[in-house]
């Protein structure tokens, strides 16, 4: 099988990575995604006025409490304890579009990218789901890893998104 999917043994199978023998680090891992939507609702949300609450205030604590339930949803995720999970969501009334952005840190074995990546996901379903019944047309995208530190690797810093609108 390839030897860079770490995920596959030499037969193909699935496997939870050994991490056992590596070094513990301060690990840290930020990502983005937006969720674009008709005008309208994007003024619901930025007045805190839409009908089940403060729709960002929850999409917080939602995108808080997946991040440390990451290994419960993707099934090879080791459980991490996490020591700092950070989410801030930018309104640009131009676009009509909110992003998220979460940081997730710890000190251990393995990287955060994931847990930072379903901080964003489920954030932006949270969105979705408190506004639906005035937008059922928003649209969710462009989630990505925008960087990490920590680990053998060390850090990296994506490029430019490429093919964006």
């Amino acid at each position: 099988m390839n030897e860079n999917l770490t995920h596959f043994d030499e037969r193909g199978q699935a496997w939870m990575v050994d991490v056992g023998a590596k070094a513990e680090t301060d690990r840290r891992a930020v990502a983005e995604g937006a969720i674009r939507m008709k005008p309208e609702t994007l003024a619901l949300i930025a007045s805190g006025t839409a009908k089940k609450g403060d729709v960002l205030g929850v999409a917080r604590i939602a995108a808080i409490q997946a991040s440390k339930r990451t290994s419960d949803l993707i099934p090879l995720c080791h459980p991490i304890a996490l020591t700092k999970v950070e989410v801030g969501f930018d309104i640009d009334e131009k676009s009509s579009t909110v992003t998220c952005r979460a940081e997730v840190r710890c000190h251990g074995k393995t990287g955060v990218e994931m847990e930072a990546l379903t901080a964003v996901s489920v954030g932006l379903l949270t969105i979705y789901d408190m506004c639906k019944a005035v937008d059922r047309g928003m649209t969710l995208g462009e989630i990505r890893l925008l960087e990490k530190e920590g680990g053998k690797s060390g850090p990296w810093v994506a490029g430019e998104l490429r093919g964006a609108a």
